[in-house]
This record gives structure tokens, sequence and C-alpha cells, in this order.
């Protein structure tokens, strides 16, 4: 029997690199090239304009950026969409498939950090380092825990709420938080992934703590990263 091939739904923007059935070749016609999977990881938290994407993503080109956004919007991975007013712009945001990639984010990162030549202190958007948190998260450490807690980076701003071992993230101010963070994402990532004291940081004024303190210094311990795999 001949399988019919559908022409309905999204199209790819261009031909087949590898005219293979299985998925993993369907996903990196999906998102396989370059600057693709990260556009796709800037959104994980809700629609952004595309200067908020190219801040974000600051290595490409204006050019590269519109080109994959056509892409992934071809494939049916985003869509764009204008803000009613005030506002009044476009902006783009992850279809249900897009927003079905966290896993698959979250597992390459996982099994990256394994790496030798994974380097935590390398610069980091403030969704990266978001969706970082709900990627190590190790669920016995933060056993008993239950605190909403604050995150600012310039512009941007995010709330965890950390209850029954799972860390839940939104983009927006955390008005019911215990614990502020204010800084950027890489010197936050110094002190959950890069072992630097808080109280240095603090001191530095470089990452500034607000409310909880010792909630803070547990904080910073609940994402360990993985044995290195050579």
């Amino acid at each position: 029997m001949q399988l019919e091939k559908r022409t309905d739904g999204p199209k790819l923007p261009r031909e087949r690199w590898y005219d293979d059935a299985c998925g993993t070749a369907m996903a990196l016609e999906l998102v396989g090239e370059r600057w693709s999977l990260l556009i796709v990881r800037e959104l994980m938290f809700g629609p952004r304009r595309f200067n908020e994407l190219k801040s974000g993503l600051p290595g490409v080109s204006a050019n590269v950026l519109t080109q994959r956004l056509e892409g992934l919007e071809s494939s049916g991975v985003l869509t764009r969409r204008k803000l009613p007013p005030p506002a009044s712009v476009q902006v783009y945001e992850l279809t249900p498939l897009g927003y079905a990639a966290e896993t698959v984010i979250k597992e390459l990162g996982r099994w990256a950090a394994q790496s030798p030549l994974h380097d935590p202190m390398l610069p980091l958007s403030a969704a990266s380092i978001m969706l970082s948190f709900r990627t190590m998260l190790d669920a016995k450490r933060a056993e008993g825990l239950n605190a909403v807690i604050g995150f600012r980076f310039g512009e941007e701003a995010f709330r965890a709420h950390l209850a029954q071992r799972e860390i839940r993230i939104t983009r927006g101010e955390a008005q019911d938080a215990v614990l502020t963070f204010t800084g950027t994402p890489r010197t936050l990532a110094a002190a959950v992934y890069g072992g630097q004291p808080l109280d240095a940081l603090h001191a530095s004024g470089e990452l500034r703590i607000d409310g909880d303190r010792a909630l803070a210094e547990r904080f910073i311990t609940l994402f360990p990263l993985p044995a290195k795999l050579i």
C-alpha cells in the first residue's frame, strides 16, 4: 500500500535536507538551522517583539533573525500577531507545537551540560537562565520549599514559584515575592552555576538581593550541574 502524502498544514520554507521519515530528522527540519532553536527558547515565556528577540540573541544579525522567524512561521512553530492599542506592535509567539519543544530544549541542555566543553560562565539571556532553572532543579533539594521569588534583569522581570519540588516560572513582576534578585543573568549564573559567594556579588553591587537571605543562600544550591562525561 502506498502512503498518501499530506499537502495541508504548514509548509517547510525550502527543500528537505534529509528526506528521512525519522522524527529526529523532522525535528532538525523544523528547528535545525542556526539560531532557530534559540529563538524558540527566547519565546518560551511568551510573545516578544523583534527587537526583544534581537536583544536576547545579540550574536544574530537582523537579516538572519528575519529569515529564521519566517522559516519558523512557515513550518508552524511560531506565529505573528499585532498587539491591540495602545501597544499596536507586532509580536512573535509560539504555537502549541512550538511550546511543546520545551522538553527537547531542556533535555538537550541537560545532555550538553555533561560535556567538558560546556562553560556556564558564558553570556546568556534572561529567558535562558530562567529555562535553565526549570531544567536543572533538583527536586530532592527543593523538598519542603514553598516560596515566590522575583528576578529583575534590566527591563525584564520574572516570577518563580517553588512548591511541591517543582519550579513554575512566568514573565512579569512578582508582587508577592519573599525574595528578589536584581542584576544580570550572567551574574546570577555566577552564583548558581559558578559557585561565587552571594556576599561577594552583593557587596560589589553586581547582584542585589532583597528579602529572605537564607532562602537566597538555599536557592543557589538547588540547580547542580550534572557530572561531566568524558
